[in-house]
């Protein structure tokens, strides 16, 4: 993974201060590891405060990028999770996780736990979800916004 540059800066810490009232985005694996690679989701994730928009993530996508993390990658991916804010995942995420896999599974469609969790997480701090996995969130009162990665 290469270095994100935008909007950090040397500390690892984010380059410009936070408006009083800021929106909030929780980014998902997807958006995360193309952000850290470089690759173009790096400059919309480094521009989010600069247009009034918190960064969030949840601890199923800290612990999906670490799974793939090299030992020369851990200072900047320490850097990026130290940057944005951790959603909490408790019984009440847990709860409405499970009650989707349940609902969607009753209807012939399987979703998986973390995309259940990362949904929940996202719900519970008042947040869109951005993925390049759009259909993986079919939940209708999730707002989803698409960042392709790789492009």
């Amino acid at each position: 993974m290469a270095t994100l540059l935008g909007g950090f800066g040397p500390s690892g810490a984010p380059t410009l201060a936070e408006p009083a009232e800021m929106s909030r985005l929780l980014l998902d694996s997807t958006v995360v590891i193309d952000a850290l690679r470089g690759r173009p989701a790096a400059e919309r994730v480094a521009g989010l405060r600069r247009r009034g928009v918190e960064p969030w993530v949840c601890a199923i996508t800290v612990e999906e990028v670490w799974r793939g993390v090299r030992p020369s990658e851990e200072d900047i991916v320490r850097r990026f999770f130290g940057a944005v804010r951790i959603a909490p995942l408790g019984a009440a995420e847990g709860e409405r996780a499970g009650s989707w896999r349940r609902q969607f599974a009753a209807q012939g469609v399987t979703l998986h736990q973390a995309d259940c969790l990362i949904a929940a997480a996202a719900l519970a701090v008042g947040a869109p979800l951005a993925t390049a996995n759009v259909s993986d969130f079919p939940m209708p009162e999730l707002t989803v916004e698409d960042w392709p990665v790789d492009h």
